[in-house]
């Protein structure tokens, strides 16, 4: 399964619209591109592969696989990037302004739902990332 996310930067964050064979999932928000930096700047665009991960701390998300220079890149439930994320990336139902939105957590079960129906599958998730 391929989805692709089409990416809008600003100086305070980065927006972008999530798809799937064309089709709109949700919203993203991110941190803005500060040149890859560790816990401050969005990843580079490219293609990742996604894998299912759960800790205590976020449950059920998603991790962004190798990611050139930063570890541990995820997509969980946030609603403003500022203050909620340290690189990766949240899904959010609407965009409220840049690098913010509400409603992460039902976004976030879209994604999870779509991507584990995948996962059970032996599919491999591959996220492409572009402008």
């Amino acid at each position: 399964m391929e989805l692709l996310l089409q990416r809008h930067y600003f100086k305070e964050g980065t927006n972008s619209a999530l798809f799937v064979n064309g089709h709109f999932i949700c919203f993203m928000i991110e941190l803005p591109w500060l040149d890859n930096k560790r816990m401050v700047s969005c990843i580079p665009e490219g293609v990742y592969e996604l894998q299912p991960r759960t800790s205590s701390r976020l449950g059920n998300h998603i991790h962004v696989k190798s990611v050139a220079d930063r570890r541990l890149i995820l997509i969980h439930q946030a609603n403003d990037a500022t203050k909620e994320l340290e690189g990766c990336l949240s899904p959010v139902s609407q965009l409220t302004g840049i690098g913010t939105g509400w409603s992460s957590k039902l976004a976030m079960q879209k994604i999870l739902s779509l991507c584990h129906q995948a996962f059970e599958r032996k599919e491999i998730i591959l996220l492409t990332i572009n402008h």
